[in-house]
């Protein structure tokens, strides 16, 4: 398959998604600073603080902060284009906006492969949700495709697009399974050897199966290596 039709196949899901939208989304914003160490060519670890905040709610614009999560990875290379990572999380709500907190563990397969400028990603998770009253399993799987816009190659200062589409499914004895997709577009910039700067928008169909909800994000991140 060329690079060309990866890219139409990605629009389409993504514009798909858009088509379907009602008039009653609720925006919010997302912001990240991700922090990420490579102690050896076949191991690195990455922490990450994310802040989670509502804009638009109930046709309203507005600013009430939801959530922190609190995120650690570590990445094992089993060569250039296949990973494994483990991950934990905490998320915390209940100080915040009275939800229950949540503490997450994750495993994830990551396969990669690069073809001139593009780069396609593919991504999957197993996810174990606890809750205080409910532990919710949630598969997922991710496509992205990420190439600069400029040239074949990302130079120090040169902006890049990453966008991306993943389906969930989430799993729980006490609830019925639900559906979510979400599709991504983001702007980055390489700031330097260490440093990105990412910046777009995320929207979310969430429970579509049972009760259709749907989200659009603001997303700002920085990505730091030490």
């Amino acid at each position: 398959m060329t690079p060309l039709k990866h890219l139409t196949i990605l629009f389409t899901l993504s514009a798909n998604l858009l088509i379907y939208s009602q008039n009653h989304l609720t925006g919010l914003g997302e912001t990240r600073l991700s922090i990420q160490n490579e102690i050896d060519s076949k191991y690195n670890i990455k922490f990450e603080a994310r802040s989670r905040y509502n804009l638009y709610k109930n046709e309203v614009i507005t600013f009430e902060n939801k959530q922190l999560d609190f995120i650690h990875f570590s990445t094992f290379n089993i060569n250039s284009k296949n990973h494994i990572a483990l991950g934990i999380q905490y998320r915390l709500r209940e100080a915040i906006d009275g939800e229950s907190d949540e503490f997450r563990l994750t495993q994830q397969y990551n396969y990669t492969k690069a073809s001139k400028q593009l780069r396609f990603n593919h991504k999957l998770k197993l996810e174990q949700r606890f809750f205080k009253t409910l532990t919710i399993i949630r598969p997922r799987y991710l496509y992205g495709i990420d190439f600069p816009l400029k040239g074949e190659k990302l130079d120090i200062g040169e902006s890049y697009l990453t966008t991306y589409t993943e389906a969930l499914l989430s799993v729980s004895k006490k609830i019925k399974p639900t559906l979510d997709q979400r599709a991504t577009a983001l702007i980055g910039w390489l700031i330097s050897e260490k440093s990105k700067l990412q910046f777009g928008i995320e929207y979310r169909l969430d429970n579509y199966n049972i009760n259709r909800n749907e989200k659009l994000y603001m997303l700002t991140s920085c990505n730091i290596k030490v």
